[in-house]
């Protein structure tokens, strides 16, 4: 099963800790040895990107800073993972570097489960009540 992992955090909570960092590249190393780390980095701020939005039948480019924006993804992380358990395993273990290794800074990661076309076909076939075969 394949899963997204996304850090949020509040937009200018500055720089991360050099041992924070250090640690990351650690677990991040092992997971790429392990195999369950299939790509991941940080994301810059959005005074440095552009939204790109459909609405009401129009499309309009905005470059960054946005301004209505209290939480940001500051970085994601691609695994391939046994279970959403193991996912959340792994969550918690990157969060817990975090508390430990930058005191007072606040976030969530979120772990969403990647669905690829032949999911989301499944799905349809449910829908339909015809299953491939």
């Amino acid at each position: 099963m394949r899963f997204m992992m996304m850090v949020k955090h509040a937009e200018n909570s500055g720089p991360p800790p050099k041992e924070l960092m250090d640690a990351i590249a650690k677990l991040s190393e092992e997971a790429v040895k392990a195999g369950t780390m299939l790509g991941g980095g940080g994301l810059a701020s959005t005074a440095q990107s552009t939204r790109v939005r459909v609405s009401s039948g129009k499309l309009t480019v905005t470059d960054g800073p946005f301004t209505e924006t209290k939480e940001v993804v500051g970085g994601y992380a691609q695994f391939e993972m046994k279970s959403k358990e193991e996912a959340i395993e792994g969550a918690v273990h990157f969060m817990e570097l975090h508390r430990q290794h930058w005191p007072g800074w606040e976030g969530e990661t979120e772990i969403r489960q990647i669905f690829g076309q032949e999911d989301f076909a499944q799905c349809g076939n449910e829908r339909s009540g015809t299953a491939a075969g």
